[in-house]
């Protein structure tokens, strides 16, 4: 027996509806899905800066940086809606944000050294942190000690910058690119500094 178009039509409506409900639902829980235990990536969209430089020919040493801050594993958070939703990682922020600040001095021509540095460079991180509300905005304050081949610290104080940008809500890559950006930022305002490049120098 022949089944009528009209109830072919019918039943071809019901199946769309059903895969349309499920997509939705799909689409639904992966929004809900809550970025926690991410790994760190380095996804930098600006480039570091630099004005007058004196640049020391000292072989420089960066030590695995500490992470103090009270919440190792928090590094960002949604609060478009009215409860938080949390960015967090089970990776070292210390470890990562002293080798990628070593590959940026090794990208402006510093000479940097696993061990055995004219120059030891050791950070502690104070702040790594994105809040998104409208827009992404990521912060990152490290005390660094630049201590010289004899023992003596050169130069000791915090060094700090920040990111902003537009993108899609509650998105990973968002969080890694402004993190990186902030961190870009930092030692773009560190090599700046008279101060700082002085304190090399003299090592």
């Amino acid at each position: 027996m022949k089944k009528s178009s009209g109830t072919i039509r019918s039943h071809r409506s019901r199946v769309l509806g059903a895969l349309l409900v499920a997509a939705l639902c799909s689409v639904a829980l992966a929004a809900k899905k809550p970025l926690t235990d991410e790994p760190l990536q380095w996804k930098p969209t600006s480039d570091i800066r630099l004005g007058a430089l004196q640049k020391t020919t000292a072989s420089i040493q960066f030590e695995p940086f500490k992470d103090v801050r009270e919440k190792p594993e928090s590094i960002g958070q949604n609060r478009e809606d009215k409860e938080p939703k949390p960015v967090t990682t089970k990776d070292d922020v210390g470890a990562f944000v002293s080798t990628h600040m070593r590959e940026l001095f090794n990208k402006v021509g510093y000479t940097t050294v696993d061990s055995g540095g004219a120059i030891t460079i050791k950070g502690e991180v104070k702040d790594f942190f994105v809040d998104e509300t409208d827009t992404y905005h990521g912060t990152f304050v490290v005390h660094l000690t630049v201590i010289g081949h004899n023992g003596a610290t050169l130069w000791s104080g915090n060094a700090s910058g920040e990111a902003a940008r537009f993108g899609r809500s509650y998105k990973l890559e968002n969080y890694y690119e402004v993190l990186s950006d902030a961190v870009v930022n930092t030692v773009s305002s560190m090599l700046a500094s008279e101060e700082f490049q002085k304190a090399l120098l003299k090592g």
